[in-house]
């Protein structure tokens, strides 16, 4: 059909996460919380990391990277998400829209990739510790990062473009609290064929690649913790690794059931629940997982208010 044929949407609807007026302030309150909390606990993250010389290690240069780009996809979803619960419509114009989409795809895949590099780290620091400060140099460590970044952007950039070739002029209300893939292609009165293979397979590349990479690795990880002779060895070993599959597992679980199933199988408003995991919940609770199981990051964390109390 002509293009000439349909008005063309200039700016969309976000329904949000829930119409039923009762709930609207008490979720409000909750996820104002919850971003709060995202916020100071990556933020402190990063700021620990940085200025304390005990965790300067590839390990916790790829958290404190895993931090930013918890802290960058939080911001970029929640404050619009907030509006929602408080105004009568939150509005987004197209461009904020197709802007908010780009930088959400960015640090989506970046965090799938990011962790698939942490877990490589602790299968080379477990299973050939002899070889770790050379196998896991700053500079590998630099280019393993902008590896990860870059195809964040590559990624993003493909299914932008592609996005923006279709026309939307069914409705302006997008099922969602935030403008995500496949809400925005339900809007589409043009042909989405192309943005299907092309969301299908950055999807599969970017869930099953990294998870394949974080199973592999702890299948190795976990054999030889098991040849560990002392029960404490065997404990730390443990103990290092527990909060990163406890990561990986909320991140990916929630993931792959959003974008990993033929879209008959769950309905659009099961796919929002699940979007709240991986969107708010998972970055919130990375800086407490790899803080609160860390021995490492509470003797910096002690040292720091220490000093800070001498000043």
């Amino acid at each position: 059909m002509a293009e000439g044929n349909y008005s063309t949407v200039k700016e969309f609807i976000l329904t949000g996460l829930t119409e039923k007026p009762g709930l609207q302030l008490p979720l409000f309150f909750l996820f104002l919380g919850i971003y709060v909390g995202t916020v100071l606990g990556n933020l402190g993250m990063i700021m620990l990391i940085l200025f304390s010389p005990q965790l300067h290690s590839p390990m916790y240069f790829f958290l404190s990277n895993l931090s930013f780009v918890d802290l960058c996809q939080s911001t970029v979803i929640t404050p619009k998400m907030l509006e929602n619960f408080v105004m009568k419509k939150s509005v987004i114009s197209y461009v904020g829209c197709m802007a908010q989409f780009f930088l959400f795809d960015v640090f989506a895949v970046s965090e799938c990739n990011m962790l698939a590099a942490m877990a490589y780290d602790r299968y080379v620091a477990i299973c050939n510790p002899l070889m770790y400060n050379v196998t896991m140099s700053y500079k590998v460590c630099s280019w393993m990062v902008v590896g990860v970044y870059s195809i964040g952007l590559a990624c993003a950039t493909g299914e932008t473009v592609c996005l923006l070739r279709l026309i939307f002029c069914k409705t302006n209300d997008i099922n969602h609290y935030f403008c995500d893939l496949l809400p925005l292609l339900e809007d589409s009165c043009s042909s989405t064929f192309i943005n299907e293979i092309v969301g299908l397979s950055f999807s599969s590349f970017n869930i099953i690649f990294p998870a394949l990479t974080i199973l592999s690795s702890y299948f190795f990880i976990i054999a030889s913790i098991l040849r560990i002779p002392s029960k404490e060895g065997r404990s730390k070993a443990f103990s290092t690794c527990s909060s990163h599959i406890l990561a990986v597992a909320l991140f990916f679980g929630s993931l792959a059931f959003m974008y990993l199933q033929p879209s008959s199988v769950s309905t659009m408003d099961q796919g929002k629940v699940s979007s709240v995991f991986y969107t708010i919940i998972v970055p919130m609770l990375n800086p407490l997982i790899y803080s609160l199981r860390n021995k490492d990051v509470k003797v910096a964390l002690c040292k720091c208010v220490e000093r800070r109390q001498f000043l």
